[in-house]
């Protein structure tokens, strides 16, 4: 019993002083299962405008007051965002961004239609992917709102009234993906999001005030690459911190433990709720062997972890084993998840 799953040992007495509290650290797997045969990954844009959705970035540019081409620059840094938080993790031997692959997409709805299997297996023979990440969709809308405030103007001869325009910019970025497993020729995941970056700029008249909105362009970037990074997230298990109950009273026994595991020392403290639950008492053997279900479960042995829980619940009545051996089998379940991601 040597690898501990603890995050923080920290002990928090609840009210009715018969069982301290400690959290740990588990791993939950991936929202999106990629099957562990994946190692190496494509990444294609595939939202570059045709004529007929450019007509509409155009009006955007006009309105926004600036001649940068956000959609294209955004969703190269979605991309950028999604290949560096897949490489920083080693659940990928390579990640590839195919940006010699010219596609367009004239789809003005929410979604293009999916890619044909026969285009899909051809670029990950030719780039020797065992799946494509594909960008479907990047647009940038923007809503401009200016108003009119009375303001107090200092001059030489004293203060004056006068008037303060402001513009508000709000830029929405919407980010759609897809992930094509040509092996079983399966989607794997359809994804679409949303996120909203804002700007203000003040001026003595309304010009000065639009062109006092600076740095737009660098926040989409960085809403947009943010975007990638999250999306990234949804194919790569993830810590949660978890809480766990254990008692503390019942015999010296249990005194004694206690003390070991508020110091980190849980070797020690299993050891005496092992001896534990050989006691006649039906009392004190069913919370050691909830003890020992727990202490099991700290060093990563779920099935005698459920075994504990099992023999505390079926054989003494310790309610507490009966919530606690759903959650480790869910926890067993969600392993073999992992296991199928490759983790």
């Amino acid at each position: 019993m040597k690898k501990y799953l603890i995050l923080l040992p920290a002990i928090l007495l609840l009210g009715s002083c018969k069982t301290n509290q400690l959290y740990i650290n588990v791993l939950e797997p991936a929202p999106v299962t990629v099957p562990a045969y994946v190692k190496n990954v494509g990444v294609i844009n595939r939202s570059k405008p045709t004529d007929e959705t450019k007509v509409f970035d155009e009006i955007d540019r006009v309105f926004t007051l600036e001649s940068v081409d956000l959609d294209r620059d955004g969703a190269a840094e979605a991309i950028k965002g999604l290949s560096d938080e897949l490489l920083k993790n080693n659940r990928f031997t390579e990640v590839k961004s195919l940006d010699n692959i010219d596609f367009r997409t004239s789809s003005l709805e929410s979604f293009p239609t999916p890619l044909s299997w026969e285009i899909v297996e051809q670029i990950c023979r030719e780039s020797s992917a065992d799946a494509l990440f594909s960008l479907e969709k990047f647009d940038t809308d923007t809503h401009v709102s200016y108003s009119a405030n009375p303001v107090e103007i200092s001059t030489p001869l004293g203060p004056v009234p006068g008037i303060e325009h402001q513009a508000d910019m709000s830029t929405m970025v919407k980010t759609g993906w897809r992930i094509y497993d040509p092996s079983s020729q399966v989607i794997l995941d359809e994804y679409i999001e949303a996120q909203t970056t804002s700007s203000s700029g003040r001026g003595i008249n309304p010009l000065v005030a639009a062109k006092a909105l600076t740095g737009r362009k660098a926040a989409v970037s960085e809403v947009s690459n943010q975007a990638g990074q999250a999306y990234a997230y949804r194919i790569l298990p993830y810590r949660i911190r978890v809480y766990r109950d254990y008692y503390v009273k019942g015999s010296n026994n249990f005194k004694i433990a206690k003390r070991k595991a508020q110091m980190g020392m849980w070797d020690e403290a299993g050891e005496l709720w092992n001896q534990e639950t050989l006691s006649r008492n039906m009392k004190i053997a069913g919370r050691a062997s909830y003890n020992m279900a727990i202490i099991s479960e700290i060093n990563g042995d779920l099935d005698t972890a459920i075994s504990w829980a099992r023999k505390a619940f079926g054989d003494y009545n310790v309610k507490l084993a009966r919530d606690y051996l759903r959650m480790l089998e869910n926890r067993r379940y969600k392993n073999d998840v992992l296991k199928e991601q490759g983790n």
